[in-house]
């Protein structure tokens, strides 16, 4: 766009993008994301128990979980222990290769995990891993910490 000044000499406007209401825009969209996603990201709170050797999961599996109510749930979903053998076995995978994680809260009875136990063996899975935290070598006398 082309104008006149008032010596009579004709100018072009430099156009320029006002940015500042874009800048605006995606600061409040990330300040609500920073607070939207602790929440999205909630789990299932489980104390698993202590120990002094704990592989890495490195590979994403399927993981079940018995929380300290004794309630199941396959991945984030809560299962009823009767359908838990139906739901464990996929289609097109066999089961005696299937690898499955088991979550329990150290405060559940072990007559809970035993029935969970028995729910994954009649599904076929026979390859089940428990899951664990490391345990704090720092507070007990003579032992090693693992390097």
């Amino acid at each position: 766009m082309a104008f006149t000044s008032s010596g009579g000499q004709t100018r072009s406007s430099l156009a320029e993008i006002n940015i500042t209401p874009m800048v605006d825009v995606v600061l409040v969209l990330l300040v609500i994301f920073m607070i939207t996603a602790p929440v999205l990201q909630s789990g299932i709170e489980v104390a698993v128990p202590k120990t002094r050797t704990v592989k890495e999961i490195t590979e994403q599996r399927m993981v079940l979980t018995i929380d300290r109510d004794s309630q199941v749930f396959l991945g984030d979903q809560p299962v009823n222990i009767h359908e838990l053998a139906q739901k464990l076995h996929q289609q097109g995978v066999d089961p005696e290769h299937q690898v499955i994680y088991l979550r329990a809260d150290e405060r559940v009875p072990f007559g809970a995990f035993a029935t969970v136990m028995d729910a994954v063996k009649q599904a076929g899975i026979t390859n089940i891993s428990i899951v664990t935290q490391p345990l704090d070598t720092k507070g007990i006398s003579g032992a090693n910490p693992v390097q």
